[in-house]
């Protein structure tokens, strides 16, 4: 299955249910998990995915106790750290939790596939980029607060940004993805070391 597809993997190419669930550190709601796989099914483009699980992580977003254990909330002085809640077993879509010390970033990067993220805890500063000087350099194209309970989707191309906790608390965010994270390693398809135009 290319990362693009939204349609169930053979099942020659599905994951072990069994090293899922060893990589899995916390708990998705059902109901998250259902409202997704009625979204991923239908099949559509990515960003209009993107928008409808959008929509149903909207209506869903848990209560950062119900899907993480109190040792995995308070954060990693050595770096943000994502906790896999959930992979759907033909590899179409994942679920995780982060979890952000105040001033802690990632570097600007990109995704394998559409993501939405919703902030169940603090806040979290996003900045957006654009390839600019013919991908010599980058230009920042907006700057987003995003306080618990903000929801918000996108898809490649037009992807690229940087995440950090502006707050003085631990920040705590949900992601779903349009890959397998727990094949992959990661969402993230590219960092990008460019300089930034303002």
């Amino acid at each position: 299955m290319s990362l693009t597809s939204t349609a169930s993997a053979p099942a020659s190419r599905q994951a072990n249910p069994a090293a899922i669930a060893a990589a899995v550190t916390g708990t998705c709601p059902d109901g998250l998990v259902r409202a997704v796989r009625a979204e991923v099914r239908r099949g559509l483009g990515w960003q209009d995915t993107a928008g409808r699980v959008a929509a149903a992580l909207r209506a869903n977003l848990p209560d950062p106790a119900a899907i993480l254990p109190a040792s995995l909330r308070c954060g990693d002085p050595a770096g943000y750290q994502s906790h896999l809640l959930y992979a759907e077993a033909d590899g179409s879509f994942s679920i995780s939790a982060m979890v952000w010390m105040p001033g802690q970033q990632t570097m600007i990067h990109d995704h394998v596939a559409w993501c939405v993220t919703g902030v169940l805890q603090g806040r979290e500063y996003e900045e957006i980029f654009t390839l600019a000087d013919g991908a010599r350099a980058l230009s920042l194209t907006a700057r987003n607060v995003n306080p618990a309970g903000a929801v918000s989707g996108f898809a490649p191309p037009g992807d690229i940004h940087r995440v950090r906790n502006t707050g003085d608390t631990v920040a705590i965010s949900m992601h779903v993805y349009g890959a397998d994270i727990s094949r992959l390693g990661s969402s993230i398809r590219r960092e990008y070391a460019l300089p930034v135009r303002t």
